[in-house]
């Protein structure tokens, strides 16, 4: 009979090849992959290597430079993958940590997680307890920004003819899609959940995805990138609403139009019934648009959303003209029209009739035209990662699972993932939610169950972690770990708080 080892970082003990045919089984996950000789799990983490259950991917390690005083200084930054003939690029002023990625999973967790890290830190005993989650409770959450209307709220959003996830409220200059989740995942047909848990994955590892929106439009979303909606790359998010960008500029209106009308799907600004333009001693126009009067100059459903004007379905900013009231309105009169993002503008003199007639913009115009898309931020994709980290995981952290939840909200433990600071709810259970592009590359991964894969890490002090039953006898030191453990070297992200040392992030 063939003998079978423990993998030394995870403890786990495979079960003996079966006689005859040189396979094991993994008992990582609730999977239990029967793997060939030579051949790959089905999570493509694990490998059987001669009868011994092999962890393939590298322990990704992050790391920050300090000079002789301490200071911060420049890491070059290049990966290393923990060959022993190259020199690592760590020295032992250089602090290190230990990510989730690579280390894998104990899931379902009645064993200790796979690293459990010492280090120390201005002076203190740290321990970090890092893992590999394995999330069906979680989601991701992409904000789009854009001026740009994708669809109705609540509709569904498609991958592959699938259903992944729905359009949820849109925020100030940004449409918003909530995708993933556990009943896409595991409460529809088998391919469902196979397709969500691909594009969970590829949004977690910052790759594209094209997505259908139901009575919308055709997206393609990625992580640090712009939109493209329908075909088109979006370049700008808008400054503000209507109102809030005829109260940023209308000061610089002032002599050289007589009315100002931006354009907007959801507040549509006039300026001179504005409280702006009242303050700039703006005469009143004499013309009325169309749609459901607010405030003064505060006009809602001037149209309907689509790709259009400032978010809705006009190509025509005459359109929205209810009326020109002759006892006010003056030949002569200059009119302005412009959307939140200064993308489409159009203006007009009115003629002896109070006809409107297109003008070549005068330069003051042009000028601040121009400003409102300086101050347009560019168009882009957010993505953020929200897990339900209350399960089973925590027991490979303690034997008294309610000791790391209390503990977190007590702001003792500080939970990032892949080194980037994650932000935990408010309320019961451990729901955080980190930014993807904060985290290294290709952090996410996947079990066929389906579930999605994520790095957590638990960080605290180390008499805290003796206080709350921690795994104690499986406590290394980080020295030990990059003298015996196969790893990949980054520099850590220069916008992430170093995770050891740091407050945690607590709602």
């Amino acid at each position: 009979m063939n003998t079978t080892h423990a993998d030394p970082t995870t403890g786990i003990e495979p079960a003996p090849a079966e006689r005859g045919a040189g396979k094991i089984v993994c008992n990582a996950c609730p999977v239990l992959c029967n793997i060939s000789e030579g051949r790959l799990g089905a999570c493509d983490r694990y490998a059987n290597r001669q009868g011994v259950l092999t962890r393939l991917d590298p322990l990704v390690l992050t790391a920050r430079a300090v000079d002789a005083q301490g200071e911060l200084v420049a890491f070059d930054g290049k990966p290393w993958d923990g060959n022993p003939l190259d020199n690592p690029p760590v020295a032992p002023a250089v602090p290190v940590f230990v990510t989730g990625i690579g280390s894998t999973t104990t899931y379902p967790d009645y064993k200790p997680a796979p690293f459990i890290v010492a280090a120390r830190h201005a002076g203190v005993d740290t321990v970090t307890v890092v893992t590999e989650g394995v999330f069906s409770y979680c989601s991701f959450k992409v904000k789009i920004d854009t001026d740009r209307y994708i669809g109705p709220e609540q509709a569904n959003v498609r991958c592959d003819g699938e259903v992944v996830g729905h359009v949820t409220t849109a925020e100030y200059g940004s449409q918003m899609l909530s995708l993933g989740g556990v009943h896409h995942l595991t409460g529809g047909s088998k391919r469902e959940g196979r397709v969500t848990c691909q594009v969970m994955m590829d949004l977690g590892n910052k790759q594209p995805v094209e997505l259908d929106i139901e009575g919308g439009a055709k997206v393609v979303v990625a992580a640090g990138r712009a939109p493209v909606i329908n075909g088109v790359v979006e370049q700008r998010m808008r400054v503000g609403c209507g109102s809030a960008t005829i109260g940023i500029f209308a000061p610089q209106w002032k002599g050289h139009v007589d009315e100002v009308i931006v354009v907007d799907d959801h507040i549509t600004g006039v300026l001179t019934e504005h409280q702006a333009g009242k303050y700039i001693d703006m005469a009143p126009s004499g013309i009325r648009i169309r749609g459901k009067r607010s405030t003064p100059g505060r006009y809602f459903q001037v149209a309907n959303p689509g790709m259009g004007w400032g978010g809705t379905d006009i190509t025509d900013p005459l359109s929205i003209i209810e009326r020109v009231d002759a006892a006010v309105a003056r030949p002569g009169q200059r009119v302005l029209f412009v959307s939140t993002t200064g993308e489409d503008h159009a203006y007009f003199v009115l003629d002896d009739r109070l006809a409107f007639v297109p003008a070549p913009m005068p330069a003051a115009l042009v000028k601040v035209v121009e400003r409102i898309g300086e101050n347009c931020e560019p168009a882009l994709c957010s993505v953020l990662f929200l897990g339900g980290a209350g399960g089973s995981l925590r027991a490979g952290v303690t034997e008294n699972p309610i000791a790391l939840t209390r503990s977190i909200k007590d702001l003792l433990t500080n939970v990032t993932a892949g080194g980037a600071p994650a932000y935990v709810w408010p309320g019961g259970g451990i729901m955080m939610m980190v930014d993807v592009a904060r985290m290294p590359d290709n952090a996410f991964g996947s079990v066929p169950t389906p579930a999605i894969v994520a790095p957590i890490e638990f960080t605290m002090r180390l008499d805290d972690y003796a206080a709350m039953g921690g795994y104690m006898h499986r406590v290394r030191s980080v020295e030990d770990v990059l003298a015996n453990e196969r790893f990949r070297l980054l520099a850590q992200d220069p916008r992430n708080p170093w995770p050891i040392g740091e407050k945690p992030v607590v709602g």
